[in-house]
């Protein structure tokens, strides 16, 4: 009878044992699988947006500036004297893929109204090795024009779309990489808008670069070489900090444009000669329950 019961409760704990272990594979295999996190420290970098997501009911805020250039020298305060361009945003996830926002600058009294859909998602176990998301704006000029001796552009004329791929890496906890193909199409790019272009249609090619130094700072990067039009290129390089729910984003750059239209048709000073401070200010709101 003892014997009995000896071999009755080996077989119940190797039971359990297998049990356990099975559960703990599974769970080991599901972890490897899950989605990698913070390949960038914010949906913008620098300018760009970029594939990092938002959970579902969250609202991101960001407020952008960039100031006069460098070569204004101490007696302009290195160009904060020259006065900033502005750009509020908001975007809101409806769920872990798909995000609306709305911006606006101070530079053409230009509002956008954006949307990004997160197509594919790079996991830790390496199935999927990266991330790619799609980016839609449809903007307006609304700045005055009653000192024109012709009539005032329309909402037509004002109008302008842009289109982003993103397509992203995270390398290690250091390393993140993201190239952006990017589009954009002025209904009419009359000269009289703040843009150096005067072709409709704009191509391009962005390249992000995130380096990681610290647990809450990275070092970062951004180039935006045009495909199609005589424009200098966009420079931007940078830092980013994460403190107490916010992630500040200081950088120098060589535009003082802040949405995707003007990134592209505006101008660009030389780098090292004529870049701008930069900085953004991002921050993350919860609005509900899942």
């Amino acid at each position: 009878m003892n014997r009995s019961l000896t071999y009755l409760n080996l077989t119940l704990l190797l039971l359990f044992v297998q049990g356990v272990s099975v559960a703990q594979l599974e769970r080991k295999l599901a972890n490897a699988d899950r989605p990698t996190e913070l390949t960038f420290h914010a949906p913008r970098h620098i300018n760009l947006l970029t594939v990092e997501p938002l959970d579902k009911k969250v609202l991101h805020f960001a407020i952008m500036h960039t100031f006069g250039p460098l070569s204004g020298g101490l007696r302009n305060l290195y160009g904060l004297d020259y006065g900033a361009n502005i750009q509020f945003s908001f975007e809101y996830a409806f769920d872990e893929r798909f995000s609306l926002g709305a911006s606006r600058s101070g530079r053409d009294k230009f509002y956008n109204l954006y949307g990004r859909y997160h197509l594919v998602k790079q996991t830790d176990s390496g199935s999927v090795p990266f991330s790619i998301s799609l980016m839609g704006a449809a903007g307006v000029n609304t700045a005055d024009y009653d000192f024109l001796q012709e009539a005032e552009p329309n909402v037509s004329e004002r109008s302008s779309f842009a289109g982003q791929l993103m397509l992203a890496r995270k390398f290690s906890e250091k390393l993140s990489f993201q190239l952006s193909p990017m589009m954009v199409y002025f209904t009419d790019p009359l000269p009289v808008f703040l843009i150096e272009g005067e072709q409709q249609l704009y191509l391009a090619l962005g390249f992000s670069g995130k380096y990681k130094v610290t647990s809450m700072s990275s070092l970062t990067l951004q180039w935006i070489p045009n495909l199609n039009n005589g424009l200098r290129n966009n420079v931007g390089v940078g830092i980013d900090v994460e403190a107490g729910g916010h992630v500040f984003q200081m950088y120098f750059v060589t535009s003082p444009a802040l949405n995707e239209q003007y990134l592209l048709a505006g101008g660009n000073g030389v780098p090292g000669e004529e870049f701008r401070l930069g900085f953004n200010v991002n921050r993350i709101f919860a609005t509900g329950g899942n």
